[in-house]
This record gives structure tokens, sequence and C-alpha cells, in this order.
């Protein structure tokens, strides 16, 4: 597999790199917030699958599962990720929640610290960061996002997943001002069905103007399908 010189990661979906703006432009810092179950780690493996498959590498910073589990989800959705990891194209680091208990200041500037030696992946993803920004002073959790900002401008994209309340109203507002590329993932109920939506809020230096708020579907095997607002919630 060849890589291709590219200013953006494609997200291994056509339908969904259109709608992004072209893709993911390199040296973007993404926040993708939403509810419980709406959908944040699965875009976020959506773009692990996306750098691998494009012939880039990887990392990943996990609190939701372990090595284990994160491979075999990403099997579930059609993406084949085994043989990425046995050759060290992609890294999956776990973090234990409960570090953010003990000092979550420090933790952060741990995280970012091992964050500037993956150097060597277009794509770095950390899902999520719930527990730790609930902890954490609001000045640390500012300078965690700068000095992401920083790393990124190796031609990178690193990938935050967060729960819609996890912030503070107020400071939320300071850290979507830092990241280039905002997602706000949403589900609701319609009678008996679930229906997911994703909004893209900003994405600086999209190729083409960025879509709005768009439906989805999960399918096992295919992974994230867009589909028309209408027919979600039909």
């Amino acid at each position: 597999m060849t890589t291709q010189a590219t200013d953006s990661i494609t997200t291994g979906s056509i339908e969904l790199d259109r709608r992004l703006g072209g893709g993911i432009p390199l040296k973007t810092v993404m926040l993708i917030e939403g509810q419980d179950a709406s959908g944040k780690s699965t875009f976020a493996q959506q773009f692990l699958w996306g750098t691998l498959t494009s012939g880039h590498t990887a990392s990943i910073y996990t609190t939701e599962q372990n090595v284990h589990a994160l491979i075999r989800q990403m099997k579930s959705l059609g993406q084949e990720v085994d043989d990425y990891f046995l050759m060290n194209e992609l890294q999956i680091f776990p973090l234990s929640s409960s570090s953010a208990s003990e000092d979550p200041d420090l933790f952060f500037d741990l995280l970012l610290n091992h964050i500037r030696t993956e150097n060597k992946s277009k794509m770095i993803v950390v899902d999520s960061l719930t527990t730790f920004v609930s902890r954490a002073a609001g000045d640390k959790i500012q300078d965690f996002f700068n000095g992401l900002k920083e790393v990124c401008q190796k031609d990178q994209v690193i990938t935050c997943t967060v729960h819609e309340n996890a912030f503070d109203e107020n400071f939320i507002l300071r850290v979507r001002s830092i990241c280039d590329a905002y997602l706000r993932l949403q589900v609701s109920a319609s009678g008996t069905n679930l229906i997911k939506t994703m909004e893209v809020a900003k994405i600086r230096g999209a190729d083409t103007k960025t879509g709005n708020i768009m439906g989805f579907e999960v399918e096992p095997g295919l992974g994230i399908r867009i589909v028309p607002i209408t027919r979600a919630k039909a």
C-alpha cells in the first residue's frame, strides 16, 4: 500500500468525506461532542480506519476499552485492524480513568507529553476525555488543547471525544474556539426509533463547504452510513 501526498485525511467513507468538506485537513484539532450512545467512539474509530487504509499510521488513547475489545469492536463494523496493530501501524494505549482522581492536572501533562512522542501518527485519537475534564482545572484543560494545537502542526490530526455535559458551559465555548474542527452528535427518540444526527459545526481549512446536519446509522459489518434525516425519522 502506498501513501498518497495529501493535505487532508480521509475518513474511509466518500460520503462522510464530502460532508466534512473533503476529509479532515492536516494540522487539525477536532472535538467530537455528544450524548451517551450518540456515536462518538464510532466516529473516532472511523477516522482511524480511514487513516490506516490510506497508508498512514494512527494512535488511540482509550478509556472506553482495552486493546482486544477495541480491535473486536472495529472488526464488528467491518474494520479489520489486526494486521495494522501487529505491524505497529496502529498504536493502542488504554487509559485508566482512576488516574484522574489522583491528580487530573498531572494526567493532562503526562498525556500531552506522550502524544508529543507519537510523531509518526497522522491521526491521534483520545476517546474519551469526559472523566478527566470533569475533575481538572479549567486552565489546565485549556493549556492541554493549546498544546495539542502545537503538536498537530507537524501535519497531524488529533481527535478528542467528550460527553456534551463534561465541561462547564462557559468553558466549553473556549475549548470549541481553540479547536479547528467541531462535530456535535445527538441521539433522540422518535416513537420506537432512535435518530442519530451529526452537525458539522466547524472545520477550518476544509476544501469545500461543510455540511450542516446529517442523519446516520451504524450498521454491523458496514460501520457508519449516511442517511437522509427524513429517512432516519421514518
